[in-house]
Order: C-alpha cells, then structure tokens, then sequence
C-alpha cells in the first residue's frame, strides 16, 4: 500500500474506508469486511451512525487499534469549545477506543445566512478546543472538511496546531482544482469523499474505455487519477470483491495524456452540498 505523509509526519494509507451511508445504515458487516479486505485507515463522522459499528468490527475482529488510522469528524451542532469537547467524548466512547487518530470539523458554516463575522468566531472556538486535544493526547492530528480557501485562512489567521488535512469532494470530473492547490499549498493533504462520484464512474462509457487499455475497472482509473493527483481517496464499497478493487491499483500508472484528458472532463456528479450556499440541514442525535 502507498502511502501519504501528513505535515506533522503521521504516515497515511493512499487509500482508506469511507464509512457514509452504508447499506441504508446497516454498516458493520461492510466494515468488518474491509477490515478483513485490509484497509487500515477508516473514515467516520458522528452525523454517520456508523461510529459505533466501526469500534465493535474492530473489537470483534481483533484488529490492532495501534495499526489502525481511526478519522471522525464533529457535526455542525457540535462546533464550539464546550459542544466540540463533549462531541469527542460521545465519539470516543461509541468508537470503543480512547484516542483518535484524526479529527475534523465536518463544515466551516452551521448554515448558509450566518454572518462572517459569526462563522469565522465559531470556527476559532471549535479548533482552540482541537488543539487542547491534541495536546491532551485524546487526538493525535487535527483537520478540516469541506474547507474551501477563504476558510482555511480564517484558521490559519489564528491556528498555532495546524490542520492536516482538508477532506472535500474530489472526483474525476469534479476535482475543485483551485481548492486542491491551495490546501496543498498550505501543507493539507486532500482527501477525496465521494471519489468515484456517486458511482456515475461505473456508468461513464468513456472512463470505461480508458479503463480498458489499463485492463483495470473504471472505479480503480478513478482512484488512480486521484492518486497521481497527490489525493487520497476515502472509497466505500459493500462486497469484499469491490472492496479489494479498489485498493488494488498500484500496478499501472495513467499515462500523462490520458490523465490530462480525465482532468479536463466536464462536471459528470456534483454532490449538491456546498460549505457556503448548499449546507447540508441534518441534526445530531447525540447518541451513545
């Protein structure tokens, strides 16, 4: 497996687990398989559901916590000092486990209408209380989500542990180029979710196509172009055979034609969530 090192010189698997949205839910026997399938970095979120899935495959696979990246993020209820502290905790103890490797604040906005001046305040509340924890020990590194570069300057206007990682939608078709390079400039790794864009990979004729020369699927083209790119993808996928795909792709390399012609492919799966004007409007349970 190949491997990324962040700014502070944590080592990361290229490719890790997305944990979103799995199977209506119902995400344990997913994740146990790829604990099985051999990935080692994990991606989670409280607003998931899936944290407490995630600590009792681990446990029940006996799966070396110490050779495992465990990475959660707080929800938009959650940001603020005191809400950020208490939403570890609730993490933490859903998990099974009592550090986190990564930490990140899920969006830079609760909602779309808060003023600058509120957004930017809220943000420093939420990151002084990451960085306690990290000095704590309870985190090992602190990140981002959906941080685009007028809110990564507003957190290192203040920062003095700073952001590893900035985790956006990243896809062939959809790579927020101008994001990428300035997180990259800034010393973030950028990780992809949704890097196969919702799957529109598996039904694009033309990644078919230049998947085919390589003798690869379109979702291993996908997360190779991402690779090349100097991102990490955070897949998901249900069976084991997928699974294995897609942390199989360190035999070939897309040819510079090839991958310039993916980079310049036209919008083929935007979300529809965005950090300043599409926030998403789910509410925490708060669940333990």
């Amino acid at each position: 497996m190949e491997t990324f090192k962040l700014s502070n010189g944590m080592e990361i698997p290229a490719i890790g687990f997305g944990c979103f949205n799995a199977k209506g839910g119902e995400s344990y026997d997913f994740i146990a398989s790829a604990i099985d399938s051999g990935y080692t970095l994990f991606d989670t979120a409280s607003i998931y559901g899936t944290e407490k899935d995630l600590g009792r495959a681990i446990r029940d696979k006996g799966a070396d916590r110490n050779k495992l990246i465990i990475q959660s993020k707080l929800w938009l209820d959650e940001m603020g000092y005191d809400n950020a502290k208490r939403a570890l905790e609730r993490s933490l103890t859903r998990l099974q486990t009592d550090y986190l490797d990564v930490y990140l604040i899920h969006w830079p906005k609760q909602r779309s209408d808060v003023s600058e001046s509120e957004w930017k305040s809220l943000q420093k509340e939420t990151y002084k209380a990451l960085e306690e924890m990290v000095d704590e020990g309870t985190v090992k590194a602190i990140g981002l989500s959906n941080f685009l570069p007028h809110h990564l300057d507003n957190i290192f206007g203040f920062c003095n542990v700073g952001p590893v990682i900035d985790q956006i939608e990243y896809h062939i078709g959809y790579t927020q180029e101008r994001a990428r390079k300035y997180a990259a400039k800034k010393g973030l790794l950028v990780q992809a979710w949704s890097p196969l864009g919702r799957e529109t990979v598996f039904k694009n004729e033309i990644l078919r196509e230049i998947a085919s020369k390589y003798e690869v699927t379109a979702a291993q083209l996908a997360l190779r172009f991402n690779y090349q790119s100097g991102v990490m993808s955070l897949p998901k996928a249900s069976s084991p055979e997928r699974q294995i795909q897609n942390l199989s792709i360190w035999d070939f390399e897309i040819e510079p034609e090839d991958f310039e012609f993916l980079a310049c492919l036209p919008n083929t799966s935007w979300g529809g969530e965005h950090p300043d004007i599409a926030i998403p409007t789910a509410v925490s349970t708060f669940e333990i």
